[in-house]
């Protein structure tokens, strides 16, 4: 890939890139050297990038890969670092217009569904992820994670089945 390409795709959906490492990684520093290591790989492949096909899912798999790939080497050390909680401040603004209770509510709701999706086994948290934060389609998950579609839309609606019941655990809706 040519430097004028990768930094085309910086520009272009660099920070779209960037919230998946965090959301897989669920720390910064982690986030910040998969995001480098991301666009490092496509920089040093020498694949030709096709605008046609959609580029951005390429670097989501390179992402997701590499990530893969270092939680199975941190198992075979088996020194797991546990991921630090995400500050989901910096996200979730409160909105004037509406009621300051609503508001606390849902941005207590809003960390509580991301402790949870935290907590999911990655099999179910890295389609919620791309599905949900990044409206990707399940067609894309599919080839991003090298599973059928159909396993896909079964770990998406697991994963929600599962995110349901530990809110309903919790307190929450019912």
């Amino acid at each position: 890939m040519k430097a004028w390409e990768l930094e085309k795709c910086i520009d272009e959906f660099g920070t779209e890139i960037y919230r998946f490492c965090m959301k897989l990684c669920m720390d910064k520093e982690n986030a910040e050297d998969l995001y480098q290591q991301t666009f490092l790989k496509a920089l040093e492949s020498d694949m030709e990038l096709d605008w046609e096909q959609n580029p951005k899912a390429l670097f989501f798999s390179f992402a997701y890969n590499l990530w893969k790939s270092e939680q199975r080497k941190n198992a075979r050390r088996s020194t797991l670092v546990p991921c630090a909680n995400f500050d989901e401040a910096n996200e979730n603004e409160l909105r004037s217009e509406e009621n300051i209770e609503e508001n606390i509510f849902r941005q207590e709701l809003i960390v509580c569904v991301n402790k949870i999706i935290e907590n999911l086994p990655k099999k179910f948290r890295v389609p919620l992820i791309l599905y949900y934060l990044f409206e990707q389609p399940i067609g894309e998950i599919a080839k991003e994670i090298k599973k059928p579609p159909g396993t896909v839309k079964s770990r998406l609606f697991k994963g929600r089945s599962l995110i349901k019941k530990r809110l309903e655990e919790l307190g929450y809706g019912k």
